[in-house]
């Protein structure tokens, strides 16, 4: 199985699993840093993993981030629109 390394080298298998590039994100540009971090040091740590798959793997992830964001803006919208019925 492929994998991709942070900055820090924790390796992260490529295997369609998005949140476990999320959860090392965090852990290597979050969580490390005590939470001192800027968009700027997220953005570069990204970069950095997305360099190192290939075309077929971005394009999987791609895939997998949308879907996760469409459902995740989805359910915010509905969750807008019962509150404002409770009202």
């Amino acid at each position: 199985m492929k994998t991709i390394r942070t900055s820090g080298g924790q390796e992260i298998p490529l295997d369609g699993d998005l949140l476990a590039i999320m959860e090392a994100l965090y852990q290597e540009v979050t969580a490390a840093r005590a939470l001192d971090r800027t968009f700027e040091d997220m953005l570069r740590e990204i970069n950095m993993l997305i360099d190192q798959m290939d075309e077929d793997d971005r394009r999987a992830y791609l895939v997998e981030s949308l879907f996760l964001n469409t459902v995740k803006y989805e359910n915010d919208k509905l969750e807008a629109y019962l509150k404002k019925l409770a009202k």
